[in-house]
């Protein structure tokens, strides 16, 4: 096992520098950098995809500089300047292999546009982040594996068609429309005012006792999860019945029975192991697909600031220091967690040998 920890720990680097290299090329290629986003605002546009559009003012020549579009008054020097300030005097190559070489020390930069480093920004939104990742991840587990086991256990039941459209409805519902809902009925909408409406905490939390705060973490936490919830559950219960389905038809599982022993017995004793594989190997790649995918609509419908209104907002005002700095440290960080999922099936079932498969 520990050679193929150690392949696969070789591999990070190489794909991490794939990853790196394709998404900053593809940069290169979208209009509206950070130096059209800052004229546009000096000329008074507000939005530099307006000058993109042909919206505003139009392109001059100013020089080296005339593929500024929008630069109409602004002296080539200013412009040069800029370029100097954000590192744009340099190739492509020369900016790229700077960048990889402060990422490899650690130095992510400074956002052009908040005055904060990357690591400081990514931070400050990281609580949002981890909230709603973890507890709509655990959530998902604590009600998809009992209600898929007793799917699996009921199959064809009334409990089981019932049980399905629920499922299915919840699935179809998509995450936006359904936090709308809870906001009308719980949220001071139409109905109900038993939630608060946004944020994470409320504004005398720093003059509350330790159990005041936990219970208004909590209060304010419980719509935005419940709404990042609601569909996430129905692939894991499908999976989790499906899978003990699959086990209980084994042969192990008749022999067990016609031993005498009790359908509780067997289920926990023999089927339960085997079945739960691939669920709970699969609880740090579930984690981190959630964590990563912040849901930008649920974090701006409960007025959270978190990792998905950070990334769509440096995307939308091309901030390349947060884009590259948040796109190394998050893809390292599902890199590892990929191998480390990889061990959570050896623990699971030591039977597991990657090493011979590879082989």
């Amino acid at each position: 096992m520990g050679a193929y920890i150690a392949r696969r720990l070789m591999l990070v680097i190489p794909t991490l520098l794939g990853i790196m290299i394709i998404n900053f090329a593809l940069v290169q290629f979208v209009p509206g950098g950070p130096i059209e986003q800052i004229i546009a605002e000096l000329e008074g546009q507000g939005d530099v995809f307006e000058s993109i559009a042909g919206t505003g003012s139009d392109t001059i020549s100013v020089g080296e500089n005339d593929q500024y579009a929008g630069a109409r008054g602004l002296p080539p020097e200013f412009i040069a300047e800029l370029e100097r300030e954000f590192g744009f005097d340099k190739p492509p190559l020369e900016r790229f292999l700077n960048m990889i070489w402060n990422y490899l020390r650690l130095d992510f930069g400074e956002s052009y546009f908040r005055s904060i480093s990357v690591v400081d920004l990514v931070l400050e939104k990281m609580p949002v982040s981890i909230s709603l990742g973890l507890w709509s991840t655990l959530i998902a587990y604590i009600v998809s594996i009992p209600l898929g086991i007793r799917k699996a256990v009921r199959d064809g039941t009334s409990f089981d068609t019932w049980t399905s459209g629920i499922i299915i409805l919840a699935y179809a519902i998509p995450g936006f429309l359904f936090a709308i809902i809870l906001l009308v009925l719980f949220a001071g909408g139409s109905y109900f005012q038993i939630f608060p409406l946004r944020g994470l905490t409320s504004d005398n939390f720093a003059d509350l006792s330790l159990l005041g705060k936990v219970l208004d973490y909590f209060w304010h936490i419980a719509l935005p999860i419940i709404a990042s919830t609601i569909s996430g559950f129905a692939t894991l219960t499908l999976l989790t019945k499906n899978s003990f389905m699959d086990e209980i038809q084994k042969q192990y599982v008749i022999t067990a029975r016609a031993k005498g022993l009790a359908d509780r017995q067997v289920l926990y004793g023999h089927v339960f192991r085997n079945a739960m594989l691939i669920v709970i190997a699969g609880f740090p790649s579930v984690f981190i697909g959630v964590f990563f995918g912040s849901s930008l609509i649920i974090e701006t419908i409960f007025s959270l600031d978190g990792l998905g209104r950070l990334g769509f907002e440096a995307a939308v005002a091309r901030d390349y220091p947060v884009i590259f700095g948040t796109l190394f440290i998050f893809g390292l960080m599902g890199l590892v967690v990929g191998i480390f999922s990889d061990l959570m099936y050896v623990l699971v079932d030591p039977r597991i040998d990657f090493e011979k498969r590879e082989g």
